[in-house]
């Protein structure tokens, strides 16, 4: 009789985890298929809910972190790249879940990190830089051409600053190979330039940028975001 007890226990347990999985797997792809409509994505995210057991959180309605991973994203005509949105203290209410709605769907905080490539940098850029890398907490950049008439061909050390237009790229020095100096106040006003994203999917400003081997890694963090509402979120253009 033991034997039978222990065998249905096991039966009982190992379908609470089996429905647990399958539920998992079914909540993240109706997540997934929500955030692909909201941004019209051409690709579903993939979306990860952490913690276990998934059905005690989906009967409760709150999950303590979600992440959601958009392989590329573009704003005012700038695509960027490895696009991640980890949120925390996610509620959703079961009825919302199971009905596709997301009217009531909150996240305590949500962190979006991305990274814009160096050569779409790049193409935002005046015709004299040639290329751009990372320099500790600012770029290298090559420079080739004419800067009020006067050659430059060398090295310049750009600064980059999130604004509420955008990234500003602003030249810090420039190095040249034997030519004339050109006076720093030439260099600015001809060689800074903006990059159009200002803001990340989480309807907020990027606060921070870091530079890497493969691009500017920037973030921007949101406070008590309703989900429905990021896109429709006013964008202030004040720096």
């Amino acid at each position: 009789m033991r034997k039978v007890l222990l065998v249905l226990l096991v039966l009982v347990v190992g379908g609470v985890v089996v429905a647990d999985r399958l539920g998992v797997r079914i909540a993240q792809n109706e997540i997934g298929k929500q955030v692909a409509a909201q941004y019209s994505l051409q690709e579903q995210p993939d979306v990860t809910i952490h913690g276990i057991p998934f059905l005690t959180q989906a009967v409760g309605g709150e999950y303590d972190h979600i992440d959601v991973v958009i392989s590329a994203w573009t704003q005012q005509g700038v695509t960027i790249q490895d696009v991640k949105v980890d949120m925390r203290g996610v509620k959703a209410p079961l009825s919302e879940v199971i009905s596709g709605n997301s009217d009531n769907v909150t996240a305590r905080t949500a962190t979006a990190s991305a990274v814009i490539p160096y050569e779409v940098i790049k193409k935002q850029a005046p015709r004299e830089v040639k290329s751009i890398g990372p320099k500790g907490d600012d770029l290298s950049v090559e420079l080739t051409g004419t800067v009020a008439g006067l050659p430059v061909d060398g090295t310049a050390t750009v600064a980059v600053k999130p604004t509420a237009r955008g990234i500003a790229v602003t030249p810090l020095s420039v190095g040249s190979k034997g030519g004339a100096q050109v006076p720093m106040a030439l260099v600015r006003r001809q060689l800074t330039w903006l990059v159009p994203v200002a803001d990340l999917p989480v309807g907020s400003r990027i606060s921070k940028i870091e530079p890497t081997a493969d691009g500017l890694r920037v973030s921007a963090t949101a406070q008590n975001v309703r989900l429905n509402d990021l896109e429709q979120r006013p964008k202030s253009r004040t720096k």
